[in-house]
């Protein structure tokens, strides 16, 4: 007998008929991609780089026998939250135009119905794509994948004018806070009153999200500039993210840009996160790293998007929880 586990901890999560269709529609995405002419490719799960994001906490290692040996000049190896910088260079390394990724992804401190630590991303990125085509490229995968037809496609700032009632171009931190107390939603003390992008954010998940793409799926884009992550801005008026989402049920299931090329914006941005992760309390992320030079040698113009794959199964298996479409959850892992 097994000691330090329940005798039934060994099983899987998730039933034998889920798991088929999890086979089944990955073997659907591939044919997606192949019948397009994507080339699917493979880029290292652990790397030296990682993605700066504020809200993206990644896990990491490093090449030593005992912790005690880690000290503050030991290069740390991150397991990668998403592998955007390792397929934009390969797109600047020149070969085929299109390719996409399925790989498993990992992100420290997500946990609930909605999040696993380690989860499956599809990642695609086609050079020549603009925000119309590449909405239109997601649009048809989001077809092949739930039939239900051809997302309808709206902006950020329609979406939230219409379930909030204020302009989130132009509302400062103040008014968003005030309509988030009128609307009697509960916000945490540690939200700094003159996060404008914290309240945006807030206000969104709370009274617009769980509305998205309830009778059909929906993708929202033209987000806000100071949410580009790394997508390219358009100047406006408003000054919009050339970035966007598809929604299904309420669920957030793929997060595509017209991706950003220009590397001293790339710079900054990075800089600018990291800036507010030491803000909110966590350690910085390593600002040097090889996508740099990759657009400094000239990343093609293109669309890229990241879809979470567990989520897909989940909506397609009428599932409540990533727990009833994963063999084996992070704690059973």
């Amino acid at each position: 007998m097994s000691r330090g586990y329940p005798p039934d901890d060994f099983r899987p999560t998730a039933s034998w008929e889920v798991l088929r269709l999890r086979a089944e529609l990955l073997r659907s995405i591939r044919r997606f991609f192949d019948e397009r002419g994507f080339l699917e490719v493979e880029t290292p799960v652990l790397s030296g780089d990682t993605v700066v994001d504020r809200h993206l906490d990644p896990f990491w290692t490093a090449d030593v026998d005992r912790q005690e040996e880690i000290t503050p000049q030991t290069r740390r190896y991150f397991l990668q939250t998403s592998p955007e910088f390792g397929m934009k260079r390969l797109l600047a390394a020149g070969g085929p135009g299109a390719i996409y990724q399925v790989t498993r992804v990992f992100r420290r401190g997500e946990w609930g119905p909605l999040h696993n630590p380690e989860f499956t991303m599809v990642e695609w990125y086609r050079v020549g794509d603009n925000l119309k085509t590449g909405m239109a490229l997601l649009g048809d995968l989001c077809d092949r994948l739930f039939h239900r037809g051809t997302p309808q496609v709206q902006t950020y700032g329609e979406a939230f004018s219409r379930f909030v009632g204020v302009d989130p171009h132009s509302a400062s931190a103040k008014e968003l806070r005030q309509t988030a107390e009128k609307m009697e939603v509960a916000y945490p003390t540690s939200l700094s009153l003159d996060d404008r992008d914290g309240w945006l954010d807030l206000l969104w998940s709370e009274k617009v999200q769980p509305h998205l793409g309830r009778k059909e799926p929906v993708i929202i884009c033209d987000y806000p500039a100071s949410q580009a992550a790394l997508a390219i801005i358009r100047e406006g008026p408003p000054r919009v993210a050339e970035r966007f989402e598809l929604f299904v049920d309420g669920i957030e299931l793929a997060n595509g840009y017209h991706e950003l090329r220009d590397p001293d914006e790339l710079r900054r941005r990075i800089s600018t996160a990291n800036a507010q992760r030491v803000n909110d309390g966590k350690s910085p992320l390593p600002e040097n790293n090889r996508l740099l030079a990759a657009m400094e040698a000239g990343l093609p113009p293109s669309v890229g998007v990241a879809m979470g794959f567990d989520r897909v199964v989940m909506i397609r298996a009428g599932a409540k929880s990533l727990r009833e479409v994963l063999a084996f959850p992070f704690d059973r892992a």
